[in-house]
């Protein structure tokens, strides 16, 4: 028969031991998870500074794109960053600009052809002497359409319209503002 000091003791290697085989498996790490909780210190793989990307189509420039930082990453969703924001201006077919998009962030996901731009949106319609000011909007390519699903204003020679959104077509000629409020301009004469 065991003394209580030889089964204190054996009782302890037990315990130690089973936390020793705990801790060996659960130290398995999901690869998935790792790379989440480590993707935003990782590197892109290509990145350029100050970039300006010029869009044309059978030599006539559908827009340019200006950036102070431009990272690409090629992992499981190809995508492009735009942290420190865009100006996108789009062209009529007299070379002139007729609108234009800022942003202060945005990110183009390629794969999925989803690109979306953040943070003090504005874009304006310089036909149709408009502005539109938002928050965030989607461009959806595959869609064919813009949509924002939060708070917008809309400023143009008639007045102010507020709303809880908008969608659009691509090209941003008909759209449709989401429970629409406007304060309007009168002349007085």
């Amino acid at each position: 028969m065991l003394d209580r000091k030889t089964f204190i003791r054996n009782f302890m290697k037990v315990k130690i031991a089973i936390f020793i085989a705990i801790l060996t498996f659960s130290c398995e790490n999901d690869l998935k998870q790792v790379q989440v909780l480590t993707q935003k210190d990782r590197e892109p793989e290509e990145s350029g500074k100050d970039v300006r990307m010029i869009y044309s189509d059978s030599g006539r420039v559908e827009f340019v794109l200006t950036t102070p930082e431009l990272n690409k990453y090629f992992d499981q969703e190809n995508y492009t960053e735009f942290p420190q924001g865009i100006k996108i201006e789009s062209y009529n077919d007299s070379n002139e600009v007729k609108s234009t998009l800022t942003a202060k962030y945005a990110i183009n996901y390629e794969s999925k052809k989803i690109m979306e731009a953040k943070s003090n949106v504005v874009i304006n319609n310089y036909e149709n002497d408009e502005v539109i000011e938002t928050e965030r909007i989607v461009w959806d390519q595959l869609q064919g359409k813009i949509y924002s699903d939060v708070f917008i204003k809309r400023t143009n020679k008639d007045g102010v319209m507020y709303g809880d959104g908008f969608d659009a077509d691509e090209q941003f000629v008909k759209y449709t503002i989401r429970n629409p409020r406007a304060t309007l301009y009168f002349d007085e004469e």
